[in-house]
Protein backbone atom coordinates (compact mmCIF):
# COMPACT_ATOMS: atom_id res chain seq x y z
CA UNK A 1 0.00 0.00 0.00
CA UNK A 2 1.26 3.20 -0.57
CA UNK A 3 3.70 2.80 -3.63
CA UNK A 4 2.20 4.04 -6.83
CA UNK A 5 2.65 1.74 -9.75
CA UNK A 6 2.75 0.93 -13.44
CA UNK A 7 1.33 -2.46 -13.90
CA UNK A 8 2.08 -4.84 -17.41
CA UNK A 9 -1.33 -6.41 -18.40
CA UNK A 10 -1.43 -9.25 -21.32
CA UNK A 11 -4.28 -7.69 -23.78
CA UNK A 12 -4.58 -11.52 -24.62
CA UNK A 13 -5.26 -13.35 -21.83
CA UNK A 14 -6.08 -10.34 -19.09
CA UNK A 15 -3.55 -11.26 -16.82
CA UNK A 16 -1.58 -8.58 -15.21
CA UNK A 17 0.97 -7.42 -12.60
CA UNK A 18 2.95 -5.35 -11.45
CA UNK A 19 5.85 -3.89 -13.39
CA UNK A 20 7.49 -1.00 -11.28
CA UNK A 21 6.55 1.09 -8.23
CA UNK A 22 7.06 4.16 -5.87
CA UNK A 23 6.22 6.10 -8.90
CA UNK A 24 3.86 8.91 -7.83
CA UNK A 25 2.01 10.86 -10.62
CA UNK A 26 3.79 8.62 -13.36
CA UNK A 27 2.22 10.26 -16.54
CA UNK A 28 3.12 10.38 -19.75
CA UNK A 29 4.38 6.94 -21.55
CA UNK A 30 6.50 6.51 -24.33
CA UNK A 31 8.89 3.85 -25.95
CA UNK A 32 12.55 4.32 -26.73
CA UNK A 33 13.32 2.37 -30.38
CA UNK A 34 17.04 2.28 -29.51
CA UNK A 35 16.97 0.35 -26.26
CA UNK A 36 13.91 -0.73 -26.42
CA UNK A 37 12.99 1.13 -22.74
CA UNK A 38 9.48 2.59 -21.80
CA UNK A 39 10.03 5.84 -20.27
CA UNK A 40 7.71 8.10 -18.05
CA UNK A 41 6.74 11.30 -17.20
CA UNK A 42 6.80 11.16 -12.90
CA UNK A 43 4.84 14.67 -10.64
CA UNK A 44 6.81 14.49 -7.82
CA UNK A 45 5.88 15.66 -3.97
CA UNK A 46 4.76 19.15 -2.92
CA UNK A 47 5.67 21.07 0.41
CA UNK A 48 9.34 20.54 0.96
CA UNK A 49 9.64 23.87 -1.28
CA UNK A 50 10.12 26.01 -4.48
CA UNK A 51 12.62 23.72 -5.75
CA UNK A 52 11.88 20.57 -3.98
CA UNK A 53 11.31 17.68 -4.81
CA UNK A 54 12.32 17.87 -9.01
CA UNK A 55 9.56 16.04 -11.26
CA UNK A 56 11.49 13.76 -13.15
CA UNK A 57 11.58 11.38 -16.45
CA UNK A 58 13.11 8.10 -16.56
CA UNK A 59 12.83 4.66 -18.03
CA UNK A 60 10.56 2.15 -15.97
CA UNK A 61 12.81 -1.62 -14.74
CA UNK A 62 10.88 -4.63 -14.11
CA UNK A 63 10.46 -4.88 -10.62
CA UNK A 64 12.06 -1.59 -9.90
CA UNK A 65 11.34 0.50 -6.55
CA UNK A 66 10.99 4.63 -7.10
CA UNK A 67 11.09 5.79 -3.76
CA UNK A 68 7.22 6.58 -3.35
CA UNK A 69 6.33 7.56 -1.01
CA UNK A 70 8.83 6.74 1.56
CA UNK A 71 12.21 8.54 -0.50
CA UNK A 72 12.40 10.90 -3.86
CA UNK A 73 15.16 10.82 -6.18
CA UNK A 74 16.43 7.52 -5.02
CA UNK A 75 17.40 7.42 -1.48
CA UNK A 76 16.54 10.99 -0.03
CA UNK A 77 14.02 10.12 2.97
CA UNK A 78 10.53 12.39 3.32
CA UNK A 79 11.13 12.23 6.77
CA UNK A 80 7.35 13.39 6.79
CA UNK A 81 6.39 9.54 5.97
CA UNK A 82 5.61 7.44 8.86
CA UNK A 83 6.14 4.74 9.55
CA UNK A 84 9.26 4.62 7.56
CA UNK A 85 10.63 2.22 5.36
CA UNK A 86 14.20 1.85 5.28
CA UNK A 87 14.26 -1.77 3.85
CA UNK A 88 12.56 -0.09 0.69
CA UNK A 89 14.30 2.97 0.89
CA UNK A 90 17.29 1.20 0.67
CA UNK A 91 16.74 -0.17 -2.81
CA UNK A 92 15.25 2.83 -4.24
CA UNK A 93 16.38 3.86 -7.65
CA UNK A 94 17.48 7.51 -8.91
CA UNK A 95 15.39 8.38 -11.84
CA UNK A 96 17.16 9.38 -15.32
CA UNK A 97 16.11 13.15 -15.93
CA UNK A 98 15.27 15.72 -13.62
CA UNK A 99 12.77 18.23 -15.27
CA UNK A 100 12.51 20.88 -12.72
CA UNK A 101 10.28 21.18 -9.15
CA UNK A 102 6.50 21.51 -9.78
CA UNK A 103 7.24 21.77 -13.75
CA UNK A 104 3.92 19.04 -13.46
CA UNK A 105 5.30 17.45 -16.86
CA UNK A 106 2.67 15.27 -18.23
CA UNK A 107 2.85 14.40 -21.99
CA UNK A 108 5.58 12.48 -23.18
CA UNK A 109 6.08 11.64 -26.80
CA UNK A 110 8.99 9.90 -28.69
CA UNK A 111 10.65 12.04 -31.99
CA UNK A 112 9.93 8.58 -34.13
CA UNK A 113 8.62 9.92 -37.38
CA UNK A 114 8.58 13.66 -36.49
CA UNK A 115 8.87 16.78 -39.70
CA UNK A 116 10.93 19.05 -37.28
CA UNK A 117 13.92 20.16 -37.75
CA UNK A 118 16.89 17.67 -37.18
CA UNK A 119 17.78 18.77 -33.58
CA UNK A 120 14.18 17.21 -33.12
CA UNK A 121 14.89 13.93 -34.43
CA UNK A 122 15.95 11.70 -31.31
CA UNK A 123 14.88 12.42 -28.06
CA UNK A 124 11.21 13.04 -26.07
CA UNK A 125 8.98 15.94 -26.50
CA UNK A 126 7.45 16.70 -23.23
CA UNK A 127 4.32 18.77 -21.97
CA UNK A 128 4.69 20.41 -18.77
CA UNK A 129 1.42 21.73 -17.03
CA UNK A 130 2.74 23.92 -14.55
CA UNK A 131 3.27 24.89 -11.17
CA UNK A 132 0.40 25.70 -8.74
CA UNK A 133 2.22 26.47 -5.69
CA UNK A 134 5.96 27.53 -6.51
CA UNK A 135 6.64 31.21 -6.88
CA UNK A 136 8.44 32.06 -9.48
CA UNK A 137 6.04 29.53 -11.79
CA UNK A 138 7.66 26.47 -13.35
CA UNK A 139 6.30 24.84 -16.75
CA UNK A 140 3.88 25.69 -18.53
CA UNK A 141 5.81 25.01 -21.54
CA UNK A 142 6.89 22.59 -24.36
CA UNK A 143 10.46 21.30 -23.82
CA UNK A 144 12.73 18.42 -26.03
CA UNK A 145 14.93 16.74 -24.21
CA UNK A 146 17.73 14.91 -26.89
CA UNK A 147 18.83 11.54 -26.53
CA UNK A 148 21.74 10.06 -27.63
CA UNK A 149 22.01 6.31 -28.11
CA UNK A 150 19.10 5.79 -25.98
CA UNK A 151 19.73 8.04 -23.05
CA UNK A 152 18.86 11.77 -22.32
CA UNK A 153 22.03 13.60 -23.31
CA UNK A 154 22.12 17.75 -23.05
CA UNK A 155 20.00 20.64 -21.77
CA UNK A 156 16.17 20.86 -22.13
CA UNK A 157 15.37 23.18 -25.52
CA UNK A 158 12.36 25.26 -25.36
CA UNK A 159 9.74 23.89 -27.93
CA UNK A 160 6.24 26.12 -27.31
CA UNK A 161 6.46 28.77 -24.58
CA UNK A 162 4.34 32.21 -24.12
CA UNK A 163 1.65 30.28 -21.84
CA UNK A 164 2.04 32.72 -19.30
CA UNK A 165 1.84 36.55 -18.43
CA UNK A 166 4.37 39.02 -17.45
CA UNK A 167 1.85 39.13 -14.47
CA UNK A 168 1.65 35.00 -14.20
CA UNK A 169 -1.48 34.94 -15.68
CA UNK A 170 -1.78 31.42 -17.51
CA UNK A 171 -3.22 31.74 -21.08
CA UNK A 172 -2.14 28.12 -21.83
CA UNK A 173 -0.93 24.93 -20.12
CA UNK A 174 0.08 21.86 -22.25
CA UNK A 175 -1.20 18.50 -21.42
CA UNK A 176 -0.98 15.85 -23.19
CA UNK A 177 1.88 15.83 -26.73
CA UNK A 178 1.67 13.36 -29.62
CA UNK A 179 2.97 12.97 -32.96
CA UNK A 180 0.63 12.92 -35.87
CA UNK A 181 0.86 10.80 -38.82
CA UNK A 182 2.28 14.36 -41.39
CA UNK A 183 5.05 14.23 -38.66
CA UNK A 184 3.66 17.70 -36.99
CA UNK A 185 3.47 17.92 -33.32
CA UNK A 186 0.24 18.25 -31.32
CA UNK A 187 0.15 19.72 -28.48
CA UNK A 188 -3.10 19.64 -25.99
CA UNK A 189 -3.95 22.69 -23.85
CA UNK A 190 -6.42 22.20 -21.19
CA UNK A 191 -6.39 26.32 -20.57
CA UNK A 192 -6.66 27.45 -24.37
CA UNK A 193 -8.97 24.60 -24.87
CA UNK A 194 -6.76 23.82 -28.15
CA UNK A 195 -5.13 21.22 -29.72
CA UNK A 196 -1.58 23.13 -30.98
CA UNK A 197 -0.60 22.39 -34.31
CA UNK A 198 3.69 22.53 -34.48
CA UNK A 199 5.07 22.34 -38.02
CA UNK A 200 8.73 23.79 -39.24
CA UNK A 201 8.72 26.91 -40.78
CA UNK A 202 8.07 27.37 -44.36
CA UNK A 203 10.99 27.96 -46.64
CA UNK A 204 11.63 31.43 -47.38
CA UNK A 205 11.25 32.59 -50.95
Amino acid sequence: AGRAAIWEIDVRTGSHRIFATGLRNANGLAWEPVKGALWTTVNERDELGDDLVPDYMTAVHDGAFYGWPYSYYGQHVDTRVTPQRPDLVATAIAPDYALGAHTASLGLAHTSHNALPAQYQQGMFIGQHGSWNRRPHSGYKVIFIPFVDGRPQGEPIDVLTGFLTDDGKANGRPVGVAIDRTGALLVADDVGNVIWRVTPSAPRL
